[in-house]
């Protein structure tokens, strides 16, 4: 498939020690100071690369989560981190809060498979919605705000309950999500699924790659206020005084993979729910975050992101002009096709032109 909008590669160089992992890099964030932050979804470390050149990141650091948080499960659990964002000092993670069914591998029978495709699994680690002070490209457990000495920055999580979290409970009794919480759907299987985290100011925005409801794709929004300085519980908003608001956003029948702030818009990266190589698209919600209640969101799409033949299946975008020079996303890829993989342990990653708009937009009929 033939992309205009591809502008640059650039290569991600890690250790060896993560050279398995480069295959299924599920979130990036570039911050100020020039890094880049990467979430693997088999892991539960938080990986650093630094800035070469334009064409370069290197330097690899890697950061263990449950030195900041403590996690419910041990850490040879992945947490499946499927989203970074960056706010006010603090470097912010998402599980995907998701299940998980079995998948039938070449080496087993048939019958063995189709057992397989019967086993549901859940792990306490996937359902982290956490911050991790990030302070001159480092991550601290605690330390004094930069700029206001007499705050104190901690590492805190989600309250973890036999549920999941605190999130997994408000949502079981939802007329829209409940059914699919309970019901334990897998998160390939248009289950409950997050992919996305974007945080401004006061407000976390989570993207659900699934369930997709008859077409229309679902974005929670959440505050959070400490209850102890390790844990965060949620408030109550909106008009109907629950601990979310739900926004209904219209992506042409996918699943949101991605998001990520341009000033107060939202961008969206979106992908099938389900396991299929694509479409992949990226849209544009004006005004992302100050979105009224109860109402369908129709964003435009911005840019169409190449997919491969059971390979190179978009899962992270960040904004990259600081680097590129004009308006543009680095992408990265879960399973990218074999020509991304350089050398023992690096990967290209895609940059993409962001145009505003695209002049075409599919309007859904009701």
């Amino acid at each position: 498939m033939h992309n205009s909008s591809l502008i640059n590669q650039v290569f991600l160089t890690f250790t060896d020690s993560f050279k398995e992992h480069r295959k299924d890099i599920s979130a990036v964030l570039l911050t100020p100071e020039k890094h880049l932050w990467l979430g693997s979804d088999e892991t539960s470390t938080i990986e650093r690369l630094s800035f070469v050149d334009a064409k370069n990141f290197a330097e690899h650091k890697q950061f263990h989560v449950a030195g900041f948080i403590s996690l419910p499960a041990p850490e040879e659990e992945e947490i499946d981190i499927e989203g970074l964002a960056y706010s006010d000092y603090y470097l912010w993670l998402i599980g995907s809060h998701s299940y998980k069914r079995k998948k039938p591998k070449p080496k087993h029978s048939d019958e063995k498979n189709i057992k397989r495709l019967a086993k549901i699994t859940s792990e306490p680690n996937r359902y982290i919605i956490g911050r991790i002070p990030l302070v001159d490209g480092e991550l601290f457990p605690s330390c004094p705000h930069p700029e206001n000495p007499d705050v104190q920055l901690s590492a805190a999580k989600l309250e973890v309950t036999q549920q999941g979290n605190l999130l997994m409970e408000a949502l079981a009794d939802d007329p829209h999500l409940g059914f699919f919480v309970k019901a334990a759907i897998p998160g390939k299987d248009n289950g409950f699924d997050i992919e996305g985290i974007a945080v401004y100011q006061n407000r976390v925005f989570l993207g659900l790659r699934g369930p997709v409801l008859r077409g229309w794709s679902v974005m929670l929004e959440i505050e959070l206020e400490n209850s102890s300085p390790e844990l965060l519980r949620l408030k109550t908003i909106g008009e109907e005084e629950k601990r979310y608001k739900k926004h209904f956003i219209f992506l042409n029948g996918l699943g949101i993979r991605d998001l990520f702030l341009d000033g107060e818009d939202l961008l969206i990266l979106a992908g099938p729910t389900m396991d299929l190589d694509g479409p992949v698209q990226v849209y544009r919600l004006k005004n992302g975050v100050n979105l009224q209640e109860n109402i369908l969101n129709q964003p435009e799409v911005v840019l169409d992101i190449p997919y491969g033949n059971r390979d190179d299946h978009a899962e992270g975008m960040t904004l990259f002009q600081n680097i590129a020079g004009v308006s543009s996303l680095l992408v990265v890829y879960d399973s990218p096709a074999e020509h991304k993989l350089v050398g023992d342990a690096g990967v290209l990653a895609d940059v993409f032109k962001l145009n505003s708009s695209k002049i075409w937009v599919e309007t859904p009929s009701f």
